[in-house]
């Protein structure tokens, strides 16, 4: 398999380019603006990559850095056709509504939507038949869900993350390219421990990985345009 993961520098992201790496025959590029964590992933990893397992990092800004001029060739030398893109990165504000800024505004859909699309889009002479793009998403951004104070701009990016996910399986459902969302509730990253301080969520991201990673390969076979609740509790 042929994989792309976003923020794959840290929490989540990280955990899963370990976790398809120890399986074989996966090919992982992991895209990060954070080199130096990009740097340390694939030394760690190195002493546990499959057999014809291969792993690719990248340093990328999803917003700023050139698509055709850097990645798409970095990825067409690479890998040729992608069979797996998992849009994981993500930013998270808490805050105050009367506290936000127009930049956090733009930094936060921009983040967690816009480069989806972004990403998306470039990506499509490349998917391979049978693809199969997975959006992490929020609990957050599930309509009817209980919502937190000082996350108003995370959860309604999240929730327009949803509703992209949904046009997407209709618009490429004839390219036979599915498109899900996992709808996670809190997982105990550096990403969560810096909005919220001394929180303890109840499961941490390698067991999170698993499950997202299980779901990309076989989800796509019995889902398409889904937002699928992945929880232990209903927040």
């Amino acid at each position: 398999m042929n994989i792309i993961i976003t923020g794959a520098s840290r929490g989540i992201g990280y955990e899963l380019t370990k976790i398809f790496l120890a399986g074989e025959a996966n090919h992982v590029i992991a895209l990060s603006r954070n080199t130096v964590k990009l740097k340390r992933l694939a030394e760690e990893s190195s002493g546990m990559i499959a057999r014809n397992s291969r792993l690719d990092v990248l340093g990328f800004d999803l917003l700023n850095d050139d698509y055709r001029k850097v990645l798409i060739p970095f990825l067409t030398d690479r890998l040729g056709t992608v069979d797996i893109l998992i849009n994981n990165a993500g930013y998270l504000v808490n805050k105050d509504f009367e506290q936000l800024t127009d930049d956090d505004f733009d930094r936060i859909f921009n983040t967690n939507v816009k480069s989806v699309f972004k990403l998306t889009k470039e990506l499509l002479p490349l998917f391979s038949g049978a693809a199969h793009i997975v959006n992490i998403s929020s609990m957050g951004g599930v309509q009817g869900s209980a919502k937190f104070k000082g996350l108003s701009l995370y959860s309604a990016s999240k929730g327009a993350l949803n509703v992209l996910t949904e046009c997407l399986a209709e618009e490429l459902k004839e390219k036979n390219i599915s498109v899900n969302a996992l709808a996670l509730g809190a997982v105990q990253t550096e990403m969560l421990a810096e909005a919220f301080p001394g929180y303890q969520a109840p499961l941490k991201p390698d067991k999170m990985a698993e499950f997202i990673m299980d779901f990309a390969l076989n989800g796509h076979r019995f889902f398409n345009g889904k937002i699928l609740p992945v929880s232990v509790s209903t927040p």
